[in-house]
């Protein structure tokens, strides 16, 4: 795919991190964004910098996410293009201190990470399927969705964000081979760790030792390089159903 004025893109938690970096990207390549986040002040910021459109989403509201969608295509055209950044962290182990892990956090992860990028997945896909061919090889679009390190080699207090991130990966083949007949591919990109807003939020003494732990580079991953990375995604077409590990060749310990 190449990537100009006559696509349209939706990235989800687009407002801030590892989103608003794709987001950047892809409008410097005239792409036209639509950002779907509920941080409605940083959402309308960066959509106002890059000429892009802002929608309050929530992910795990079924009818936020087609409110989303339809604005989105009424502004620009059906997406070519699905990038899912939205996310959350929360830490707590299986059991401890005598209390078992709070049911409704792992739910909530579980709803955000995981189902909420299917959700966008599936809404996405179906509109997408009704696309004219870009090529010969009748490709219509392009899913990016975002897992972790953590599916592979989830730390201590991380089964709820690992789960979730697991999940995605899982999902990744399998979509893909769902959309294969309608020629959207479907990637999926593991961060290790990155500079996003949480850990940007630690002292420079405790980002430095965290960067210490990648192998090569040794420095915490940066937003514009996850960015790179779809944008390679969506440039070559052979990349289909495979999640990239983007992590300096960490493997993370337990804790």
């Amino acid at each position: 795919m190449q990537l100009n004025d006559k696509i349209a893109a939706v990235v989800t938690g687009g407002a801030s991190g590892l989103g608003a970096a794709t987001a950047r990207m892809l409008a410097s390549e005239g792409v036209k964004v639509a950002l779907f986040d509920r941080d409605q002040t940083q959402g309308e910021a960066v959509a106002k910098e890059i000429g892009g459109l802002f929608v309050s989403v929530d992910v795990t509201d079924q009818a936020s996410v087609e409110a989303g969608f339809a604005a989105a295509r009424a502004a620009h055209g059906t997406e070519r293009i699905l990038v899912n950044c939205a996310g959350i962290a929360p830490v707590a182990k299986t059991t401890s201190r005598g209390e078992p892990h709070p049911m409704d956090m792992f739910e909530k992860v579980i709803a955000v990470n995981l189902v909420g990028s299917f959700r966008c997945i599936a809404l996405s896909s179906t509109a997408m399927a009704e696309l004219e061919p870009l090529n010969a090889d009748g490709a219509r679009g392009v899913i990016v969705s975002t897992a972790s390190v953590a599916a592979f080699d989830g730390q201590i207090g991380q089964v709820a964000y690992a789960a979730s991130k697991a999940g995605i990966a899982g999902m990744t083949l399998p979509v893909a081979r769902d959309l294969s007949k309608a020629g959207i591919r479907v990637m999926t990109i593991a961060p290790g760790i990155f500079e996003t807003p949480m850990l940007l939020g630690l002292s420079q003494e405790v980002q430095d030792s965290l960067g210490q732990q990648v192998p090569f580079p040794s420095r915490l991953g940066r937003a514009t390089e996850y960015a790179q990375l779809v944008r390679s995604i969506c440039e070559n077409d052979m990349l289909n159903g495979e999640t990239i590990r983007l992590d300096g060749a960490i493997r993370m310990a337990p804790r």
